[in-house]
């Protein structure tokens, strides 16, 4: 049971009330899930978004603790009905987010969105997503973008534009039309211990629940915190 109930949580924005009065929350807190809360304000900010409503922050650390922030696609948020529950990204495996993120098995991200005033933090353990369903989503990616997976060496120094879309070429000789999924590209699954909501309040008397677990696949337990 949580110690924030459903009634403890106050509604959220209205269109007629960017600042978001109690009075104008519209139950966007509503739920004990954390996965399906985040699945619910994406749809919102799928509808109001000028642009990627699906961008994250994903932040990781080296190996001497210095973090690294870039931006990234959420691909899919899985819910924990079937297993831990987690938050699905795809990249090069080569590259530096995914080195320190296998370095140190952990990463965070936070989802913010303008149109709606509200954002979602996550920290979690991460492992890859590199079978049937990376597989899946590459397949769904344009032709381009899967030989581009292939052209790319990501994150290491590239001469000109140029060499890059020759390697391009030369990729499209060798695979054709249906290029396979490179092994060094996949997905990561961040499954978290930690998802905080936050919603834009009237004078920074912003509303912000946070939902814990001890370890991945435990219960949740969800605290209001102070703006």
């Amino acid at each position: 049971m949580s110690d924030a109930t459903q009634n403890d949580r106050p509604e959220g924005p209205g269109a007629d009330d960017p600042a978001g009065s109690d009075a104008a929350r519209g139950g966007i807190f509503s739920g004990e899930d954390p996965f399906l809360i985040a699945k619910r304000w994406l749809a919102e900010a799928e509808a109001t978004e000028p642009n990627d409503p699906n961008a994250i922050a994903l932040s990781t650390v080296d190996s001497e603790g210095l973090p690294n922030v870039r931006m990234v696609l959420l691909k899919d948020i899985e819910s924990a009905g079937a297993g831990q529950g987690a938050f699905v990204f795809y990249t090069n495996y080569e590259s530096v987010k995914a080195r320190e993120i296998e370095q140190a098995g952990k990463a965070a991200f936070v989802m913010h969105w303008k149109s709606l005033r509200r954002q979602i933090r996550v920290r979690g353990l991460v492992t890859r997503e590199n079978g049937e369903k990376a597989d899946a989503y590459y397949q769904s990616r344009s032709l381009q973008s899967r030989l581009g997976a292939w052209a790319s060496r990501q994150s290491q120094p590239l001469a000109s534009r140029g060499a890059l879309m020759a390697e391009v070429a030369k990729m499209s000789l060798r695979h054709g039309t249906n290029p396979p999924r490179p092994d060094f590209w996949g997905g990561f699954r961040i499954a978290p211990v930690e998802i905080e909501f936050w919603a834009d309040g009237a004078f920074r008397l912003h509303d912000r629940f946070r939902f814990t677990r001890a370890s991945v696949g435990g219960p949740w337990l969800s605290r209001r915190l102070n703006p």
